[in-house]
């Protein structure tokens, strides 16, 4: 028994939604198509509405809060695994992408079963989008690619190398390097650009 904190008037659209394509042709892809749209919306309506911030600090929360890594959380937290529909050709643990697409396509479900209010208070719910200012993310370099993949089409690169004691990194996107950065190693150095290059790009 799948609990959401919603009641499906049509149990068949719950059943779509967490059905895999391994499974039946009936599964959760169109659903999740759906779903995606919806979270954009939701999630930035809700930022503009309750928050003052800048266009570039809006853009970041949205980015932290449809994520793949906080969709996969929500996921976890609504304890469905076991009741995901799946083929006999699948093999093992689900994949975060899968997890992801699930929640999508389980918010798309809603919205046909009931509109948009409702899918709104499930997404308000379960993403805890009231939590919008204690968000503290400090993996740039992750938070840039989510940036970087909902904003533009382009080639992202980091040329990182040894500088005296520490390394010095630059980003770029296709040919134009955006930003530089330094750190003690590596990943330090591609952080501090990463960083850096939020700034430049999305002004916070």
């Amino acid at each position: 028994m799948i609990e959401l904190g919603y009641e499906f008037k049509n149990k068949d659209l719950l059943k779509r939604a967490t059905t895999h394509s391994s499974k039946s042709p009936e599964n959760y892809e169109r659903l999740e198509f759906l779903g995606d749209s919806i979270l954009d919306f939701v999630v930035g309506e809700y930022l503009f509405v309750n928050s003052d911030k800048s266009e570039g600090e809006l853009t970041v929360l949205r980015s932290h809060f449809v994520s793949e890594a906080n969709l996969c959380k929500v996921f976890d937290e609504l304890d469905i695994e076991k009741e995901i529909i799946l083929g006999k050709s699948w093999k093992g643990a689900l994949s975060k992408a899968v997890k992801c697409d699930i929640v999508e396509a389980i918010i798309g479900a809603i919205y046909i079963d009931s509109g948009l209010d409702d899918a709104k208070k499930f997404i308000v719910s379960k993403l805890r989008l009231d939590e919008f200012d204690s968000i503290e993310d400090d993996n740039y370099k992750s938070k840039l690619q989510e940036l970087i993949q909902a904003n533009f089409k382009c080639k992202m690169s980091y040329v990182t190398e040894k500088d005296g004691e520490g390394f010095s990194s630059s980003f770029y996107m296709d040919e134009d390097k955006i930003s530089s950065g330094f750190g003690m190693d590596k990943t330090s150095a591609e952080q501090d650009c990463a960083k850096k290059a939020i700034k430049v790009l999305f002004k916070v």
